[in-house]
């Protein structure tokens, strides 16, 4: 049995990513996901870029660009993170936006054990994207 911790979490702060293509990867997140710019550096020392961005005023990703980074395993899926999940109100309306993007959409599948509706889609480095109806 665990113990009782001293201390508690709050939330999740943010998710760091890391990125093959900076342009292409900043524009997915802002354009296709929508997300907001917080702040955006540049760091000559790593040759990187680290650009926090928001979602609802909520610091939640920071996306990293470093020289050649290596490549994620993701398909068959692998040890660790698997996926971000984003909750959305109209699964059709993030399917159909994300269509006008030019992005693949995975059908849609029912949760069996809440009959909700979820999807995926991937980033520009494959990482797998999850929208959840709520």
């Amino acid at each position: 049995m665990f113990s009782k911790p001293l201390y508690k979490l709050n939330k999740v702060h943010h998710t760091a990513i890391i990125c093959s293509n900076y342009k292409v990867s900043k524009k997915f997140y802002l354009e296709v996901l929508n997300l907001e710019v917080i702040q955006e550096v540049y760091r000559e020392e790593r040759q990187s870029y680290k650009l926090d961005l928001g979602l609802n005023g909520n610091y939640i990703i920071e996306l990293f660009s470093f020289p050649n980074p290596p490549k994620r395993p993701s398909k068959p899926e692998a040890c660790g993170l698997r996926h971000l999940a984003f909750e959305v109100d109209d699964i059709d309306k993030i399917i159909a936006h994300c269509k006008e993007h030019q992005i693949i959409v995975e059908p849609i599948r029912i949760d069996k054990f809440t009959n909700k509706r979820f999807t995926f889609i991937t980033d520009p480095d494959d990482l797998p994207i999850e929208f959840y109806e709520k």
